[in-house]
Order: structure tokens, then C-alpha cells, then sequence
């Protein structure tokens, strides 16, 4: 099964209110990976650059993302949350940016499906990247919880 990741942002957006103001208009899923597109007016701070509080709600909602996309998929409705996070910030970001998790190989969803339908939680790590001009400006790594509904 194929989410409909225009639908899927529609309802996210009901969910987390904040996401109306950041600008994400769409999110690229292929199953695996995750990107989100993100104009940097809407997220900019006092010195013209993306702001650090907005990179960080895309990076925690991107691997959020991902998770509840993995899951859904393989049938199963879980509670997502981000349980441990560590970030860098590495350059400033200075135009539109897009944002990026994947899993680094397509088995790990399978797994992370096995794991709760078995123990009705796991844990999944992943690290997201903030990307701008081809460069990586803010990286997450996070522990991310789904627990069966």
C-alpha cells in the first residue's frame, strides 16, 4: 500500500498547527526515503538565514514522518514520538532547503513492522539532514518510538 503523501500532509497539518507556517507544501516519499521541500522565507531569523528552531521542527516531523509512513504501509497504526535528539547545526542555511531521512536499507522497515506487531513497540534510529545549496547544514540524530495503537 502507497500513501497519498498529499493527503497524508493535509491531515498532518490539522495535527501539528505549527506546519501551516513553515511553508511545506509537499513531502517526497518513495517507500524509503523521505524529502521535504521548505522555502526559506517563511523560516528565516534576525540574520536573513533559516532559522534554527524551524530546521529543527522539520527535521523531528520528517523522521516522525518516515516512521508513521514505514508502518502505515505494512498495515499497522502505531503513536509515533521522538524519544532522544542530538543536533548540529554545520552552515547556515541561506536559500530554500529540503530535508532528508531514509532508512539505509529497505529491510529496516520491515523489522521495525516485525518488532511491533511482535512486542507492540520498537524504536528506530535515524538521522535527518537539513540540505541547502547540496550541503548539509543541520543534522538530527534521533530514537524514534512507535507503540501500537
Amino acid at each position: 500500500m502507497t500513501t497519498d503523501t498529499h493527503d497524508f500532509l493535509d491531515w498532518l497539518k490539522t495535527q501539528i498547527p505549527l506546519l501551516e507556517h513553515l511553508g511545506i507544501e509537499r513531502l517526497d516519499w518513495d517507500g524509503q526515503a523521505l524529502e521535504v521541500p521548505t522555502p526559506l522565507a517563511p523560516n528565516v531569523n534576525d540574520k536573513g538565514t533559516g532559522f534554527g528552531g524551524s530546521q529543527a521542527a522539520i527535521a523531528t516531523v520528517a523522521g516522525w514522518c518516515l516512521t508513521t509512513l514505514c508502518l502505515k504501509e505494512r498495515g499497522l497504526v502505531c503513536d509515533v514520538v521522538i524519544a532522544d535528539s542530538h543536533l548540529k547545526y554545520l552552515k547556515p542555511v541561506t536559500d530554500d532547503f529540503v530535508t532528508r531521512v531514509s532508512l539505509d536499507e529497505a529491510a529496516r522497515a520491515d523489522e521495525l513492522a516485525e518488532r511491533v506487531r511482535e512486542r507492540g513497540k520498537a524504536k528506530l534510529a535515524l538521522t535527518v539532514e537539513v540540505i541547502c545549496k547540496e550541503q548539509v547544514c543541520m543534522r538530527l540524530e534521533g530514537i524514534y518510538v512507535a507503540i501500537r495503537r
